[in-house]
């Protein structure tokens, strides 16, 4: 009879106590942890955080900080940290928390537009994913990279097409360039190399002169028309002479990109650089700026003409005046210089 007590106070208090084991896993693994009132919170890890810098980006999401750390090393997540963005949603227990952080990396929307130079790229990417600007732009300028692709110094933006494009936040520095490498090599379609070849350029070059075209009118729509002129001249044998490439040259002589230049002045196209269209025949070396898609589509789609010049319109803001002789295009332009005139715009 005694020893039957003792057997059944034994079994008692394993009950007693697997049951609070039970509630106390319970609680740590399946109870609601979050503290916020949003109904998702996002933290971004770094490739190389640890578990204090984790918590102290959780800490202020969590009600118990403490029961998910318990929770966490019991799930070794300690052990194996894997940066990204991730998701925290309202509700969510320690094992789901634990979860989401284990596999739940989200992909980021990445958006670039018309930056003038690697650095300006650098860091505008550096605002959207882990890798800092300084690592972006060696990437972009890294001088083996340049070679293997059979690209020059100044034709580093080349493969940088703006747009949209999803990444995951850890992405580093190489891996990003690596994508937008295989993004350029994609759009050059069959398709897209034949229409370059039928107005004899190269892609290199169907790039650096859509960044021309991009930069003499933001109206899309008539782009094409642009490209059509200086696609004329090309054939002619005639210079360029764009006004945005005197700008570039400038400002790439200065190494002041923010500069503003609203006119191009007469001593301006005698810069010696090879950007400078008014003085080297041909197209520039390289990009003066990522073209948007619609003007290299404009360049490779050019509209059929015989203008050869064109100056700005100001009767229609935006827009240009187009001219087949040099006379009538001296008339609109003398239009264009007399309105520079009474609007005070000496630079």
């Amino acid at each position: 009879m005694y020893l039957k007590r003792i057997l059944l106070t034994v079994v008692i208090l394993g009950l007693l106590i697997g049951g609070l084991f039970s509630a106390m896993v319970y609680r740590t693994l399946f109870i609601s942890n979050t503290g916020f009132s949003n109904e998702e919170a996002y933290v971004f890890i770094p490739s190389d955080a640890d578990f204090d810098e984790v918590m102290e980006q959780l800490q202020p999401l969590l009600k118990n900080p403490s029961t998910f750390e318990k929770a966490a090393r019991q799930k070794r997540y300690t052990d194996n940290i894997k940066g990204g963005k991730y998701a925290i949603t309202q509700g969510m227990n320690n094992n789901d928390i634990v979860n989401a952080l284990r596999s739940g990396n989200i992909p980021v929307r990445v958006s670039f537009n018309n930056q003038e130079t690697p650095a300006l790229l650098a860091g505008r990417i550096s605002t959207q994913l882990e890798a800092d600007s300084l690592a972006l732009y060696q990437a972009f300028t890294d001088p083996a990279f340049l070679r293997a692709e059979d690209w020059t110094a100044d034709q580093v933006l080349l493969p940088y097409l703006p747009n949209s494009y999803e990444f995951y936040w850890n992405t580093s520095a190489t891996a990003f360039r690596e994508r937008m490498l295989a993004e350029y090599t994609k759009f050059w379609t069959d398709a897209r190399l034949a229409k370059a070849q039928a107005v004899g350029l190269s892609p290199e070059e169907v790039i650096a002169l859509a960044s021309v075209v991009h930069k003499e009118t933001a109206k899309s729509d008539e782009r094409p028309r642009v490209a059509g002129v200086y696609l004329n001249r090309l054939k002619k044998g005639m210079l360029l002479q764009a006004d945005p490439t005197v700008i570039y040259a400038i400002k790439k002589e200065s190494g002041n990109y923010d500069t503003l230049i609203k006119r191009v002045l007469y001593r301006d196209l005698e810069i010696d650089s090879p950007f400078n269209t008014y003085k080297y025949p041909g197209i520039p070396p390289g990009p003066i700026a990522m073209p948007d898609i619609s003007a290299i589509e404009a360049v490779l789609n050019p509209e059929k003409h015989k203008f050869l010049y064109f100056v700005a319109d100001i009767e229609n803001f935006g827009y240009h005046k187009f001219a087949e002789t040099l006379g009538q295009h001296n008339r609109n332009k003398e239009q264009y210089v007399r309105w520079l005139n009474q609007q005070k715009i000496r630079r």
